[in-house]
């Protein structure tokens, strides 16, 4: 998606009259920052940040077997997740690598709306399609190029969300909704979902409606954010990265050493998963020891150059252990350098080295995320 001229969301007009310093990130121009990145973090910690994600994708499945043709794909037990209800999963390929993740939704017993990551659109979409079944009992939808995704997330964002749409749109934790009537007349459905680890919102409406919606929420009080908070967000909770954190093997580079070649024991998510079915690629998840690298996260005790993706991570004796994923300051934490990677034989509290830099080693302390 990213080779031709970058697709330009419905919103993109609104980020230039905010001024953003907008970027090209997997072929969408979306706003890197507004104010700057540290600024837009602590405001969506401390109050409500709003964010254009329309980037992402938005596939409908349906079929009267819709929940167990998915949970047989999905390390989620979608049959146990009733209508209305949100949840996270992976899906893996025949060999048990991780493609991707997604949060997705039970609309009803026939009918389930999900996420893809934008890079990863097309990529799913073959997927899913390769798995449907001959007898056409399953369909599948492609709704991302009619349909904006705006993210209100923070303390305050159920306040501003109510403000503009009424009461009666406001949806608990990871549950979904059909929007209701409101003053503005947006339609289409709302999750209570997001990448930050703040209570908020995902709305999904179409792309005619959105810059409504966006100048309602903006003028009600919500801070832009860009994609450089939404980032050091997610880093803060914990959150993998596809692409970052992991990747297919397919869409690797040549020269790719396939250090992000994993699955799901390996990425060490505390949730998602669940061994009591049956699901593609299930045999390399359980065929893990626990001496296996599998996904920590790393927080400095020390002051050093910053962590980064790639940086090695050794033992006290200098000894390769891991390698970083992910690694940024953590705002939050007054700018403490924090970072998620692939380490092994280590447990949580332990002491290793971070190789920074070529004459820099910085101590840190094994942490299971969330960091705050």
């Amino acid at each position: 998606m990213s080779e031709g001229k970058p697709i330009r969301t419905a919103l993109y007009n609104e980020h230039v009259s905010l001024e953003a310093n907008i970027v090209d990130f997997h072929g969408f121009e979306l706003p890197i920052w507004y104010s700057n990145i540290k600024a837009e973090h602590l405001a969506c910690r401390s109050g409500a940040g709003l964010f254009d994600v329309s980037h992402m994708g938005s596939f409908r499945f349906s079929g009267d077997s819709v929940k167990q043709w998915l949970e047989g794909i999905a390390t989620q037990k979608v049959t146990s997740i009733n209508a209305t209800r949100c949840a996270y999963t992976h899906f893996l390929d025949d060999d048990g690598h991780l493609i991707d993740d997604m949060i997705f939704a039970v609309v009803s017993e026939r009918e389930i709306l999900g996420v893809p990551n934008a890079s990863m659109i097309g990529v799913m979409w073959d997927w899913f399609s390769s798995k449907l079944p001959d007898d056409g009992s399953i369909t599948l939808e492609n709704l991302s190029d009619a349909t904006s995704i705006m993210a209100l997330q923070g303390p305050k964002a159920k306040n501003l969300l109510t403000s503009i749409l009424s009461d009666e749109n406001h949806v608990g934790r990871f549950r979904w909704k059909q929007i209701e009537s409101n003053p503005l007349d947006i339609t289409g459905w709302i999750q209570g979902t997001g990448y930050t680890g703040e209570a908020g919102y995902e709305i999904f409406v179409p792309n005619d409606q959105a810059a409504t919606l966006w100048r309602a929420l903006i003028d009600a009080g919500a801070t832009p954010i860009g994609l450089g908070a939404r980032d050091t967000l997610r880093l803060e909770k914990g959150y993998l990265l596809s692409g970052v954190d992991f990747c297919w093997p397919p869409l690797q580079e040549d020269d790719s050493d396939g250090f992000l070649t994993r699955d799901s024991w390996e990425t060490n998510v505390p949730f998602g998963v669940d061994l009591e079915h049956e699901f593609v690629g299930k045999q390399r998840v359980i065929s893990h020891s626990e001496s296996d690298e599998k996904l920590w996260g790393i927080k400095y005790v020390e002051r050093g150059p910053l962590p980064r993706p790639g940086k090695d991570v050794t033992d006290l004796n200098g000894n390769l252990i891991g390698r970083l994923s992910s690694g940024a300051p953590a705002p939050s934490l007054d700018n403490v350098g924090v970072g998620m990677g692939y380490i092994s034989g280590v447990s949580e509290g332990d002491e290793v080295l971070i190789v920074a830099s070529a004459r820099k080693s910085v101590k840190a302390v094994i942490v299971r995320p969330p960091f705050i």
